[in-house]
């Protein structure tokens, strides 16, 4: 779906409706303490919407009626069909709404409205739907024996599964985890981001209409210390799957030992390398390329480039391209197809960027393209490209994940010292190597420490190919591709002796 102008969607987001109570069993309640947050829109910085704050009560009660709807099994001991027909319907919800979710999660996060189309009208929906129909083409195993026994090996939902969501991708990171989680059987509760829950209790709404017995998916938006503390210590939760910080990461896996050693999936942060061979053409398709992977989404995101190793003989060729690529990025309204990028998700995370921009500059790199500072006298939390050279893999800006619009320039002599340079990182979640020699991409792949290396384009795959970090970026744990599966399945295996019938 393609809305053609600002007023298109401005006219969708005055006619808005705001949900912002928890969702537990089936219903929209009050949160226990009656506590409220307010929901600001980053583009403005004046709240528009008030959303539960839910306390360790109200995830009691979810996680209570989570429990409940898995042990009834109208649910998790449906029949695949009866499963994989529910998913279909909401996908086809997803995209009958994907106009109003998209304006919604637009408001809520300050991504670009483009973006925002494109994830829910086309990815969130498409997830689910490809989850939707792997539940009828997944088989068990039967192990060889002797006469004497059969044995089976079965895949069982492993029960309820915290799911705990970013503010980055909001919906998509909620496809990404719900698809698998409820193709499973398993029941959820899900903990949005606080900045940005609405889209999470729409979502909510339109499962509940596509037919999701009630208590297979509760909604309990609150703050991370709060609501989130409670989701990861509750001695009822089978499973969490996180998307977030690394710091908040190692929270959640003390918590699980703190509590009852419960699974946890973890997709926390990155310093992804971009790195550019000394045979690479200096296209404008590789700039593109280049420029996407430092700034798409305001640079907040996990698997952002803005480590940019580039071979010392292409390096000023290439910083003029790139940096005259990032100038011409529009910085504006959201709610704007036009608009490149929006705004930082809050004040005080624009903020934190800004100071790693100044470290920058005291440890120094040299910057050749600065934020554009009118943008700090209007109202909003925007922050334009910034583009830095002569980076050195000792700078703060080099090793530490910034989550907004930086782009890094370290120039390295050769294919050998660019790889060191890319491995000498605490993370391990994405890179992207340009080159025109196979043997080169392949070397490259090979010896990077990461789970997922991008050859000649940056991109993260598509929904067939499993999602995750090495290292400090990740556990065992992927979303995406029939991995993802693993996170919401146990293996179970039935041995049945035999005995050899009398025959005639």
């Amino acid at each position: 779906m393609t809305l053609a102008t600002t007023a298109d969607h401005r006219a969708i987001a005055a006619g808005l409706s705001f949900e912002g109570r928890v969702f537990i069993a089936g219903r929209f309640v009050a949160a226990a303490g009656g506590e409220m947050m307010e929901t600001v829109n980053p583009a403005t910085g004046e709240a528009f919407a008030s959303v539960a704050s839910g306390q360790a009560k109200d995830i009691d009660r979810a996680v209570a009626a989570a429990r409940t709807a898995f042990r009834d099994g109208a649910w998790s001991r449906s029949a695949p069909e009866r499963r994989k027909a529910v998913l279909l319907r909401l996908a086809d919800l997803i995209r009958a709404n994907a106009a109003e979710l998209a304006v919604l999660e637009s408001l809520d996060s300050g991504k670009p409205i483009r973006d925002c189309v494109k994830e829910i009208s086309i990815e969130v929906p498409d997830t689910l739907q490809w989850y939707a129909e792997l539940i009828d083409k997944s088989f068990g195993k039967v192990a060889p024996t002797g006469e004497d026994a059969l044995a089976l090996i079965t895949r069982e939902p492993i029960g309820v599964v915290g799911v705990i969501l970013p503010w980055n991708f909001p919906l998509l990171m909620a496809a990404w985890k719900l698809g698998p989680a409820l193709a499973s059987g398993c029941s959820v509760v899900v903990k949005p981001a606080e900045q940005t829950s609405l889209s999470a209790l729409k979502l909510a709404e339109l499962a509940a209409e596509a037919g999701l017995p009630d208590g297979v998916l509760n909604i309990v938006p609150g703050l991370g210390e709060t609501a989130g503390r409670a989701l990861g210590l509750h001695p009822d939760v089978d499973a969490i799957s996180f998307t977030g910080s690394t710091e908040v990461g190692r929270l959640f896996l003390r918590y699980a030992a703190d509590s009852n050693l419960k699974a946890i999936g973890l997709e926390m942060g990155g310093k992804s390398p971009f790195i550019i061979l000394d045979d690479a053409d200096l296209t404008p398709e590789l700039i593109e390329h280049a420029v996407t992977a430092a700034f798409w989404n305001g640079g907040q995101n996990c698997s952002a480039n803005m480590r940019q190793i580039v071979a010392r003989s292409r390096q000023e060729e290439f910083l003029s391209l790139v940096t005259e690529r990032a100038r011409a990025l529009v910085v504006g309204d959201p709610l704007d197809p036009a608009t490149d990028l929006g705004p930082m998700v809050t004040a005080e995370h624009r903020a934190r960027v800004l100071d790693f921009i100044e470290m920058g500059t005291g440890d120094g790199a040299r910057c050749v393209l600065p934020a554009d500072p009118a943008l700090a006298t209007r109202p909003g939390s925007f922050l334009g490209p910034t583009v830095f050279a002569e980076l050195s893999p000792g700078m703060t800006i080099a090793r530490e994940e910034i989550f907004g619009p930086v782009l890094g320039v370290l120039p390295v002599d050769g294919p050998e010292q660019a790889l060191t340079i890319a491995n000498d990182s605490a993370y391990g979640l994405h890179a992207t190597v340009f080159t025109r020699d196979i043997d080169r991409a392949l070397f490259m792949a090979r010896r990077l420490a990461c789970g997922t290396v991008a050859i000649n384009g940056f991109t993260e795959g598509d929904i067939k190919t499993p999602f995750g970090g090495y290292r400090q970026s990740g556990s065992l744990a992927r979303d995406k591709g029939t991995e993802a599966m693993a996170q919401y399945l146990q293996t179970k295996t039935s041995w049945i002796s035999l005995k050899s019938p009398a025959i005639g």
